[in-house]
């Protein structure tokens, strides 16, 4: 099975650290802790206006170790909590078990999961995305950064769409979505607008307190 356990042990070692160091240039590691990163995140209004996601956002999933299995396989791949079964050419998952993080409810099927982006490509293309190269977009589409994407039941991603938290929030594991959401930001350079800033800083106060650590892009 193909885990990404790097990045996962990353992570997971993160919620075990104290302390904060200050953000470092791309590609290295900090370690923050949840309510500070909210509130570090940068203040600027979201700016919508030419968003086009087939134009600057890539075509869709890719391949990008070329060994057959597209982002959402990888995903599938990285998610399941047994030995995944494979189409007969071995690029697509037919079967696993799979325990979304938004209702905790287990999957068999990936037929009845959709891959989501946590931080939407339309809340990307607002936050600071449009100023991105095209190559840089298209690589935030496929992250397989722990919780960039994630497998997510049909129904809850049909129902969050392009929301930010500060208008949708999952059923479950609140906490663990707003310190997500806010590692994603961080590790992208991301900004949010005053009411989404607003509302991650008062959630990230109501939750416990929580190291992270982030691997900047």
């Amino acid at each position: 099975m193909k885990i990404k356990a790097g990045l996962i042990a990353a992570f997971t070692a993160g919620l075990l650290f104290t302390g904060i160091t200050v953000p470092a240039d791309a590609g290295t590691t900090y370690t923050t802790n949840l309510r500070a990163a909210a509130r570090a995140l940068p203040l600027a209004a979201e700016n919508n206006l030419g968003y086009d996601r087939a134009r600057y956002f890539g075509s869709g999933w890719i391949d990008t170790n070329r060994d057959c299995q597209y982002t959402r396989a990888e995903v599938l791949i990285s998610e399941t909590r047994v030995a995944p079964t494979y189409s007969s050419g071995g690029c697509t998952v037919t079967a696993g078990r799979w325990v979304t993080s938004w209702d905790n409810k287990v999957h068999t099927s990936p037929t009845t999961v959709q891959i989501d982006h946590l931080v939407p490509v339309a809340e990307t293309w607002g936050s600071g995305a449009r100023n991105w190269t095209q190559a840089r977009r298209v690589t935030f589409y496929n992250d397989l950064y722990p919780h960039s994407l994630s497998a997510q039941t049909n129904l809850l991603n049909q129902q969050k769409q392009a929301k930010g938290p500060e208008d949708w929030m999952p059923p479950a594991n609140q906490c663990s979505y707003i310190a997500q959401w806010v590692m994603v930001k961080t590790r992208w350079g991301m900004t949010v607008d005053s009411r989404e800033k607003a509302f991650l800083v008062q959630k990230a106060d109501q939750c416990p307190a929580a190291s992270l650590t982030i691997i900047k892009y």
